[in-house]
């Protein structure tokens, strides 16, 4: 194993994201201790609450990379009399509040998993978010995320320790839930949807590739102070997408021609405007800085990793 740092600390570890990346760093023989409300297996469990005043500076100091996937997940139907206080304590205040024991502590490197959503909501079709676009979020995850990255920035500036950024867009792979998981349930059935018009972009993750990333900005020796963009390197519109998903149920797509903008009015009149943005308009990234700085490309490819999740669902 060639590596930068072999004693890792993990949040989020029973989470989508986490649980799969600390899967692959025992397997690949790192030292890892465990952060959460959960205990997980095969690693040391310490007990984090972010929604506390918590310390475990006097912990960190076994470690010399600290991965901070934990997060308050984006809500599409939030019931919160004040969403944006409880997403900036639980994504803002408390990964700085880490960052700060970290940095105490002697952890050389801190990797943040923020989210595209940092820089906003969507994008011109060939116009990619890139790892230098400006902070310009639209919503309160995506704020709460922002300030997070800025107050990062300081504690690396103010105190030495490495601070690492990895912006994703939609994240998908077995055991995902919410939208995605939707969308193959509603490909599975392949009933004729009204999206063949559709010529929008957008960028998604596959969780292999992501963790892959991940393990990548901890062993690699110029992952330090910088900002990754991160996709699967091709971009697909909604209709490649739902039709993707329909082959891998061995089944032939089924999509009818419609108007966007009457798809987008019918939406506005039901309510659903949020709905189609994900449907009808593009969110690009641009990785090539990820990729000329690590050397990293991705691994996986989305129709392979829809044809494993297509075995697992249930339709």
């Amino acid at each position: 194993m060639h590596t930068l740092y072999t004693r890792v600390a993990l949040t989020g570890s029973s989470g989508f994201v986490g649980s799969n990346l600390l899967s692959v760093l025992n397997t690949a023989g790192y030292m890892t201790l465990s952060f959460g409300r959960q205990t997980v297996s095969a690693t040391r469990n310490f007990e984090l609450d972010l929604r506390n005043r918590f310390d475990i500076q006097d912990t960190l100091c076994e470690v010399q990379c600290l991965i901070h996937c934990a997060a308050r997940a984006h809500v599409m139907d939030e019931t919160l009399d004040d969403p944006l206080a409880a997403y900036l304590q639980f994504n803002t205040e408390s990964t700085l509040r880490l960052a700060t024991q970290a940095a105490a502590a002697g952890v050389r490197r801190f990797i943040y998993l923020s989210s595209v959503k940092a820089l906003g909501e969507s994008t011109r079709i060939d116009e990619p978010f890139a790892y230098d676009s400006p902070l310009a979020p639209e919503d309160d995850y995506g704020i709460s995320k922002a300030r997070a990255e800025e107050g990062l920035r300081e504690i690396a500036a103010r105190t030495g320790m490495e601070v690492t950024i990895i912006r994703p867009p939609l994240v998908y792979g077995r055991g995902v839930k919410a939208n995605f998981a939707a969308m193959m349930r509603l490909a599975g059935r392949n009933l004729p949807l009204p999206l063949a018009s559709v010529r929008n972009k957008r960028s998604m993750v596959a969780l292999d590739n992501l963790v892959d990333l991940i393990v990548t900005c901890v062993s690699h020796k110029d992952a330090g102070n910088q900002t990754f963009m991160v996709s699967d390197d091709a971009d697909v519109s909604t209709p490649e997408l739902l039709s993707a998903m329909t082959r891998a149920y061995g089944k032939s797509p089924r999509l009818l021609p419609c108007p966007p903008s009457a798809l987008s009015l019918g939406a506005r009149v039901l309510g659903k405007s949020v709905v189609a943005e994900r449907l009808l308009g593009s969110l690009q990234v641009d990785i090539e800085h990820t990729k000329q700085v690590l050397g990293w490309t991705p691994r996986v490819k989305l129709e392979d990793v829809l044809k494993e999740m297509a075995l697992d669902s249930v339709v």
